[in-house]
């Protein structure tokens, strides 16, 4: 590139060096300072965004931490519950105990009835838009889409009473319950009630959902219950009730409590569920407790019901003899459990701080060979990385169910999809679908099952943290796990694109569910990770969230304001680009200067006037006229000096070189050593495409055959955050510039991060016209658009689409 040879006052302007600039009796500027106008973008990207946030107070204070009057609710069940295999429904009556903590008096208090989604009347139903027909429909997709308007579901509330076995007044809207108090009940004040109810389970297979049945050809049901009980609303100090109607993608917003609940189901079922079993000498077989006690010294899995014992449980008559299961559980937000004939049950013991754990597995013979090789390991896995980067798992069991839901989530309970083929053999897809949907759903047991987020309001405080954390399980996995999320790169094509709202959405107005609500924040966490806070720095501000808000209910602000406390970083940019907005990164470096110091010695400028005269060619028309000129011969004698051939147009006389030397002569040591520097001024244009306002990770290579990454913060543009001008100081030659090398920012295009600008290649195919206009790779099904090719997606982002 050619070279700028300026003064030394000239270098004082444009790059504001200490005092020189005062020297020649000019004021000093930056080469940010001297940029056109017509580049600010009228956007104030750096803006603080405390007006976007509540304002803190007693309860959640500024520095992002619980204040001392902070206060939640806290609602203890204890249910009695028949599960009727015969026509797959659920009678129960759920006691409840509700505490007010709030200083709210409570006139009414509101519950969930989720079951009631499935009401063919329900605005979850009603509000479904219409399917894309096109020329084809699978039965399987008719059978839900019929199955759906003519379902019996929904709660039926059979009495809502007090201790005294008094009606309590209730008022049903949609997915919600009211319960009229017949008194206040005033802060510190607690109430007991009770709520008989039964429904029909879904057949998640056919009509979608977070839990319900799976049927076997053979008969035999795999049964996966969540929702299955009127759980309280829960009441806060940032938006009372949050009784926001259920739709079907908002998940379960709750408070935490004890639970004891008696299970009662046919004597030939395995039972897996939340808490820790209270009577196992009634339901457990002896070989069950003997290899139950292997299971805590093995560092494998052990078989507690085998396979080929599973195998001749379902294939034998279905007893008509009835079990009840009782299960405890400490400071949970919710409970749900699972039961089957077919249920093979492996176990292992793991350790979290000082917590022992059991991590079990239940699933049926077709889910051979793959769940007892992975499932089990898989829990254990999780509940170490996430112990080491939120805190120690804290409930005594942590359990992987597979049925009919592809991912679902409750405290010390899944349930997961993934099985291989008919004949036991499985995809390489299949298997890291499996590790990774594990690892998912057990993370929730941290986000939101201990810290108590939202889920009905901002979906990403739960699946975007817990999508983050899965990314770096995943990692250390084993080495090049393909991770689906996490990467900055894999998130560019959502980023790029439209149809798109903000993360801070709320969850049934999302768009593009699983792109906005996993990938995304998990991206933007691990580029805050990785590029912006650095691994130490972050993951001390992140564990201090997770410690803060353990058992406890952060909000947005809480998390933007405890990693800006423990880091001691000013993110608001970050979280306004990232969070608040659907700009993209698309850093573009546009220009390259080069400056080299002039220091006046005109006979140095000569002789570079010469070379570059010698190294310039010769425009068509000089070249051509070079032999047309005349000659005179030179006589010696003639006045004519400049025609004589000794005549050096670029020469230096005397007066120059002495007015060269004086000037060398007013000048201290310091001076003169600058002067003589050869350093070069590489002056780099970087415009910002996209709007979302990063850091500029460059890459400069020299001619020497080296190398150096450089980091600019992103504050390099808070005066313009539409065109910077970057100065880089070097003795080397840079031979040219690359924008984020290591594709660590989400930028968009490639094609533009590169100077001078580089060639980017495609290819294209060649083939045979055929009258179908189709090649012989589109009829095999081959060559099809990315796009084209089905992507798995995640546990709940699947179900959902399989509901709707």
């Amino acid at each position: 590139m050619p070279a700028h040879r300026i003064t030394i006052c000239a270098l004082a302007l444009v790059f504001g060096f200490p005092g020189l600039g005062d020297r020649f009796g000019r004021r000093p500027a930056t080469a940010q300072g001297i940029q056109n106008a017509k580049h600010v973008d009228p956007l104030d990207r750096f803006a603080q965004i405390d007006a976007r946030l509540p304002t803190p107070g007693p309860t959640r204070t500024a520095s992002g931490a619980p204040g001392p009057a902070y206060w939640q609710q806290r609602v203890d069940y204890q249910i009695d519950a028949t599960l009727n295999d015969d026509d797959q429904s659920i009678r129960g009556t759920c006691r409840i105990a509700y505490h007010n903590h709030s200083p709210h008096p409570l006139r009414y208090l509101w519950l969930q009835l989720d079951q009631n989604r499935f009401h063919p009347d329900s605005a979850a139903v009603m509000t479904q838009t219409a399917p894309s027909f096109g020329s084809r429909m699978s039965f399987g997709a008719m059978r839900g889409l019929l199955a759906k308007q003519v379902f019996d579901g929904g709660f039926k509330i059979d009495a809502v009473r007090n201790d005294e076995q008094e009606d309590l007044p209730h008022t049903i809207v949609d997915t919600m319950m009211r319960v009229d108090l017949p008194d206040d009940l005033m802060p510190g004040q607690s109430i007991r009630f009770s709520v008989e109810y039964h429904y029909n389970i879904i057949e998640t297979k056919v009509i979608g959902g977070r839990g319900g049945y799976e049927s076997f050809d053979d008969g035999n049901r795999i049964y996966e219950i969540a929702q299955w009980y009127p759980r309280l609303t829960a009441y806060t100090d940032y938006c009372g009730w949050q009784h926001k109607q259920f739709l079907g993608r908002g998940e379960f917003t709750l408070e935490l409590g004890d639970y004891r609940v008696r299970l009662t189901v046919p004597d030939d079922m395995v039972v897996a569920a939340t808490g820790t079993l209270q009577n196992p000498d009634q339901v457990y077989q002896p070989a069950w407790k003997k290899r139950l006690k292997q299971a805590t010294k093995s560092d494998k899995p052990v078989f507690i019901v085998t396979p080929d014992e599973a195998a001749a449980n379902e294939s034998a008559d279905p007893s008509k003899n009835l079990h009840t299961w009782v299960f405890h559980a400490d400071n949970v937000r919710d409970f749900a459990f699972a039961a089957s004939r077919k249920f093979i049950w492996d176990a292992m013991q793991t350790v979290s701080g000082d917590q022992s754990v059991m991590a079990m597995s239940f699933y049926p013979n077709e889910a051979e060979p793959l769940w007892s090789q992975y499932s089990t390991e898989a829990i254990v896995h999780t509940l170490d990385v996430y112990g080491r980067y939120a805190f120690h798992y804290p409930y005594p069991t942590a359990i992987s169910v597979n049925g009919p839901v592809y991912g679902m989530e409750y405290p010390m309970i899944c349930f997961n999809g993934p099985r291989p083929e008919k004949d036991g053999t499985y995809s390489k897809a299949t298997k890291y679908g499996l590790i990774s949907v594990i690892i998912h759903e057990v993370g929730h047991n941290f986000f939101p099952m201990i810290v108590n987020s939202d889920e009905r309001q901002w979906t990403w405080m739960d699946e975007g943290l817990n999508t983050f954390l899965q990314y770096l399980t995943e990692q250390e996995w084993e080495e090049d796990y393909p991770s689906r999320r996490g990467e900055p790169e894999k998130i560019t094509g959502y980023m790029k694109g439209g149809n798109q709202r903000a993360i801070m959405t709320g969850s049934e107005e999302i768009l593009q569910f699983g792109a906005n609500a996993y990938a995304k924040p998990a991206t933007a966490l691990n580029i805050l990770r990785e590029t912006i806070l650095g691994r130490e720095l972050f993951d001390f501000a992140f564990r201090e969230y997770c410690r803060r808000w353990r058992f406890k209910r952060p909000t947005p602000a809480d998390f933007f304001r405890t990693m800006e406390d423990a880091s001691a970083t000013d993110l608001d940019w970050f979280w306004h680009g990232w969070f608040y907005t659907t700009d993209h990164v698309d850093i573009a470096i546009t220009d390259l200067q080069l400056y080299t110091i002039d220091d006046g010695d005109p006979d140095d400028a000569a002789d570079r006037r010469r070379d570059e005269k010698a190294e310039k060619e010769l425009t068509l028309s000089e070249e051509r006229n070079a032999g047309l000129r005349r000659r005179i011969d030179w006589q010696p004698g003639l006045k004519d000096y400049y025609n004589s051939p000794d005549y050096d147009p670029d020469g230096v006389d005397e007066d120059q070189r002495k007015a060269f030397h004086k000037m060398i002569e007013g000048l201290d040591d310091r001076q003169r050593a600058m002067l003589r520097s050869k350093s070069n001024f590489y002056v780099a244009t970087f415009e910002n495409v996209g709007g979302l306002v990063m850091p500029i990770i460059v890459r400069l290579y020299f001619d020497d055959g080296s190398n150096e990454k450089v980091t600019i913060p992103a504050q390099i543009w808070r005066a313009n955050s539409r065109k910077v001008r970057k100065l880089f100081i070097t003795e080397k030659s840079i031979l040219r510039i690359e924008v984020d090398p290591q594709r660590q920012t989400a930028d968009v295009d490639l094609s533009n991060n590169h100077f001078p600008p580089r060639v980017v290649p495609s290819r294209f195919q060649l083939y045979k016209s055929k009258s179908s206009g189709k090649n012989p790779m589109q009829k095999a099904g081959l060559g099809k658009k990315e796009s084209d090719k089905p992507k798995p997606e995640d546990a709940k982002e699947k179900q959902d689409d399989a509901s709707e």
